[in-house]
Formats: structure tokens, C-alpha cells, sequence
């Protein structure tokens, strides 16, 4: 079946989602993601950041829809028409949804782990505004060890849900997930127990912020000044296919290889994860594919091939042209040097 995503006609197989089809196109008209994770089943539909406008519905009935559709759980049908980066209505209610995805969360990027490979970055930079709204005190939690090796800063969270369909559909038995209701809503395990099974790191590959994090790798580097490659082993619990984050000859991290949207295809066992941190454990295969737009990508290229793009788009965003109009008839006329005094 044809649907059209922003003036781009492809042709998809039934059952696709908007999602699945703009990402088809390219990340420039695929819409953001904060919630939705193609390799967990029921992902999407929570934090509402990929909203778009279906103007019109299908080929027999070409009516639009009436209000914006999470472009995660919508299928499409033949003859859609689906407007993202081109409707103004769906790029300012982004800035409301940016907002209130950061009612909660603080601006803790300059300690955060998750700083420099954060979706809410990169969806606050795109899409959001440079001000907020709010005057109110924000939650605030206590950092938790949730078992040896991961660690749960709840005021990062912006209940995404994605950890808990990790757990559910990757381990045997989950112990933790979303308690309370509303404002109060928060991650937790069940009675204070400990996550504590053979894929219980994956929930930090999947979390899109800095709730959780590697207690072994915490504050040992940033992001940009680690060096990622591919590598593989024999593992009999896991495919064994991980990226090793290298500080000089020092593997600090190891974690599952990301794709293009940030998401990992193959999950890894925590053997894998926190106990091969030897090269020697491991084949490399290469340096990890890095988009040029990261962070991770700092002084990793030459000059000549750095696109000065984001500081131009950012100076023209904060151009403001000055109206003076006041009266200077007062002041006295300035006289220019003589040329026997300009040096």
C-alpha cells in the first residue's frame, strides 16, 4: 500500500506504523521517540513526542483526522496523507510536550552519565524552547542501588516505560515497575528487592535518559572522550555482539550495539556486560559507525569535515534585531582622525 509522509510517497506492507514508514524515508522526517522501542512488543503510545497530522485518512476515506495520532501505534492505510516536519500544528505542540517532559527533570546534564548519547537531549535541542514556564519545586528522589550494578536516579525519569517491558519480556521474573499514580508515579522493585538476573543491565541500554545507570561505569569518563568499537565472543547465554567503550587501552563499558534510532537488536547477558572488560575477552571487529551530528563524534574527524551547521542554526534562532529609535540630536558630531594619527 502508498502513503505519503511529509510529500514522500513509498510503498509499505500492511500492518506498517507511521513510524516504522517515515523512519523508511530517513532520520530527517522520522519522527522523535522517547518511549516507543521497535524491539520490545507494546512499546509506544506514552510520552506523545511523535505525534503528526494525518490529513487525510485513507484513499476511500480521505477525511482527516481530527486530532494529532501517536505516529508509534497508528497504521497506515492506502492513500494516507501524513504531515510531521512540515505542520506547524505538530512542531509547537513538540515544544509543550518538551516541556512537560522537563517538569520533573533536572538540568543535571554537566554530571549526568547519560550526557552527550541522552534522547532527551536530542529532542529538547530540536524541539524544544529555551525558557520554561514553571516556578514550582520539582520531585525529588534519593538515588537507589537497585542490586550491584545498577543504579536509579528517579528524578531523570520521565516514565517511559521501556525498562519494564525489558524486564518483562527479556527476564523470567521482573521486580520492579511504575508505583503510585499520577504526579507521584515513580520506578521501583517490589519491597525493596534487588534486580538481580542474567539481563538485567539491558534495562539501561533501553532507559532514553540517565535514570539508569551503570554502577561500574559511573563518573569514569565522558561520553566523547571514549573511543567505541565492535566486538564479539563466544557467549552461550547471549549472541555476544557488543560495543567495548575503550579510555585509552581501558575498556570502561560495554554495552549492546545501538542502531541508528538508538536501539539495541540484540540484548546482551550481564556477563557480557560487567565481567568482560578485558580486550583480550573479546574479536574486535572495527570502530562503531557514529552519526556525524553526535557528540561521540568530538575529535574523532578532521576539520574539514566538521559542518558548522548547529552553532549557525542556534545564532540565527537567538538573532533579535535591536529597535533603537531614540533621539541623538544631542550628541555632538564625531570627528574622524587625521590621517597622520591613524595608526
Amino acid at each position: 500500500m502508498k502513503v505519503t509522509i511529509d510529500n514522500i510517497t513509498l510503498e509499505v506492507e500492511p500492518g506498517t506504523t507511521i513510524m516504522q514508514a517515515a523512519r523508511m524515508i530517513g532520520p530527517e522526517i522520522a519522527p522523535p521517540a522517547m518511549c516507543y522501542y521497535e524491539p520490545l512488543k507494546g512499546t509506544g503510545g506514552k510520552c506523545r513526542g511523535c505525534l503528526v497530522k494525518v490529513t487525510a485518512g485513507s484513499e476511500k476515506d480521505p477525511r482527516p483526522m481530527p486530532k494529532l495520532v501517536p505516529s508509534c501505534i497508528t497504521t497506515v492505510q492506502e492513500g494516507m496523507i501524513v504531515e510531521n516536519t512540515i505542520n506547524e500544528q505538530v512542531l509547537e505542540t513538540r515544544k509543550g510536550i518538551v516541556e512537560f517532559l522537563l517538569l520533573n527533570h533536572p538540568l543535571d546534564c554537566p554530571v549526568c552519565d547519560q550526557a552527550g548519547e541522552c534522547h532527551l537531549q536530542d529532542f529538547s535541542f530540536e524541539h524544544g524552547v529555551s525558557s520554561t514556564r514553571t516556578i514550582e519545586d520539582r520531585n525529588t528522589f534519593e538515588p537507589v542501588d537497585l542490586g550491584p550494578y545498577i543504579k536509579l536516579n528517579m528524578n531523570r525519569c520521565i516514565l517511559c516505560y521501556r525498562c519494564v517491558y525489558a524486564a518483562d519480556q527479556l527476564t523470567e521474573g521482573r521486580v520492579h515497575g511504575v508505583m503510585h499514580r499520577g504526579d507521584h508515579a515513580e520506578i521501583s522493585t517490589y519491597i525493596e528487592k534487588a534486580i538481580d538476573n542474567d539481563f538485567s543491565g539491558n534495562v539501561i541500554d533501553v532507559c532514553p535518559v540517565g535514570a539508569l545507570t551503570d554502577r561500574t561505569y559511573r563518573f569514569k569518563s565522558r561520553v566523547w572522550f571514549s573511543k567505541p568499537e565492535d566486538a564479539h565472543c563466544d557467549c552461550d547465554k547471549c549472541s555476544g555482539n557488543v560495543t567495548l567503550w575503550y579510555r585509552g587501552d581501558e575498556v570502561i563499558r560495554v554495552t549492546g550495539r545501538k542502531n541508528e534510532w538508538g536501539e539495541v537488536k540484540e540484548f546482551i547477558c550481564n556477563t557480557c556486560r560487567f565481567e568482560r572488560k578485558k580486550t583480550s575477552d573479546w574479536v574486535i571487529e572495527g570502530p562503531t559507525k557514529i552519526a556525524r551530528h553526535s557528540v561521540i563524534s568530538a575529535n574523532k574527524y578532521g576539520a574539514n569535515l566538521i559542518n558548522p551547521s548547529f552553532p549557525i542554526k542556534q545564532a540565527a534562532l537567538a538573532y533579535k534585531l535591536i529597535d533603537d529609535d531614540r533621539d541623538r540630536s544631542f550628541l555632538p558630531a564625531r570627528k574622524s582622525l587625521p590621517s597622520s594619527e591613524k595608526k
